[in-house]
This record gives C-alpha cells, sequence and structure tokens, in this order.
C-alpha cells in the first residue's frame, strides 16, 4: 500500500514508537483526545500539545485536514502506521483515526523529543516515493 497523500513526510520507526509510547503515558498520567473530531477540537481551541495520525485511515479525507490545521495552530503532529495501535495506545479498544496529548503528563521530555525530530524532518522537506 502506498503512503497516503496528506503523510508529506516519512517518520521513522524509532520516532513512530515513541508517539505511540508517549501517547500511552499522557493517557494514563495526563489527558488524551480520541478521534478525528475530538482532535480536530483540540486543536482548534488550543489545547493540543501532540497530534498523533494514522496512515492507515480508509478514506484517508478522514484525516486529510489534520496536517494542515496543525500548520496552521503550529501544533506538532506526527504520523504513525497504524490505527489499531494507535487506539490501544491512546487506551480505548477500538481503532482510532487520529488522538492528541492534551496533558502531556509524565511524557513531557518523550514529547519534547519527538517535537524537536519531527520538525527537524519538516525542514528536510517532504519525501517523494
Amino acid at each position: 500500500m502506498s503512503r497516503p497523500f496528506y503523510m508529506k513526510i516519512e517518520v521513522p520507526k524509532e520516532v513512530e514508537d515513541a508517539a505511540y509510547e508517549a501517547l500511552q503515558i499522557a493517557s494514563q498520567t495526563g489527558s488524551t483526545s480520541k478521534g478525528t473530531n475530538e482532535t480536530t477540537k483540540a486543536v482548534e481551541r488550543g489545547q493540543a500539545k501532540l497530534v498523533v495520525i494514522a496512515g492507515d485511515v480508509d478514506p484517508p479525507e478522514v484525516v486529510a485536514h489534520l496536517p494542515i490545521l496543525c500548520d496552521e495552530r503550529k501544533v506538532p503532529y506526527v504520523f504513525v502506521p497504524n490505527k489499531g495501535k494507535l487506539g490501544t495506545s491512546a487506551g480505548i479498544d477500538v481503532p482510532a483515526a487520529a488522538a492528541c496529548i492534551t496533558e502531556v503528563g509524565e511524557a513531557t521530555e518523550l514529547v519534547k523529543e519527538i517535537t524537536t525530530r519531527i520538525e527537524e524532518l519538516k525542514k528536510k522537506g517532504p519525501t517523494n516515493e
């Protein structure tokens, strides 16, 4: 399966894993929003600290607006490959197309590290297949 059109950067596996871990820690010690609608609202309200977007969403238009909205609001976001694992990491029993951390809890350093890595990847520019 080719990468969806909204995934403008290639995220290394260690950053994907860190995003799942940060979401899991924040869901236990801080606060998260789960699902595309709740994530969109958190970004619009200025509450989102880190947005995590699944790459296997069908149709992709469900989450395609999130990278654009995050760029407009200057909210860091990261792509992960699996919505099932994203849902589990967010603390729910169903797949999630998107989730975000609203209060980092004990994941502060991890979120900072992910944000730094994502900014470096964005500066390198979009990747082509």
